[in-house]
């Protein structure tokens, strides 16, 4: 099969389906609302403390890392739940497993904003 030419308007309407996707993660995706919600949180305590240029690197990439596993996960789930309706041992271990995948990125994130918040909230709180 000849592969398919190069098309710009291809390239953009497929940001088009990847913005649908991060409006369905919002829409459908409880768990991804609070994710986003404490990134929000990260983010404004980033400014407030005025953190370097490397913790930024680092707090941004673990919400990268979060919200990204949380779309895996969810895309997981649903693929899942399409493929097999019913209660299935197999189907519980994959979502279980995806699930995993997120809790441990959402923990490490939890970490690196322990290692950056915490001993700027210290200093602040002595200061008071």
């Amino acid at each position: 099969m000849p592969k398919e030419k190069f098309s710009i308007t291809k390239r953009l309407r497929s940001f088009g389906y990847a913005f649908n996707g991060l409006k369905i993660l919002i829409r459908e995706e409880h768990n991804a609302r609070i994710h986003l919600i404490t990134a929000v949180v990260a983010i404004t305590a980033g400014f407030c403390l005025h953190i370097s240029a490397l913790e930024w690197i680092a707090i941004v990439f673990a919400i990268g890392f979060v919200i990204t596993l949380e779309i895996i996960n969810s895309a997981i789930e649903n693929i899942a739940d399409f493929v097999s309706p019913e209660k299935h041992d197999t189907i519980k271990k994959i979502k279980d497993l995806a699930a995993a995948g997120v809790l441990i990125s959402s923990i490490t994130a939890l970490i690196i904003g322990l290692i950056v918040f915490l001993p700027k909230i210290l200093v602040y709180l002595s200061l008071i």
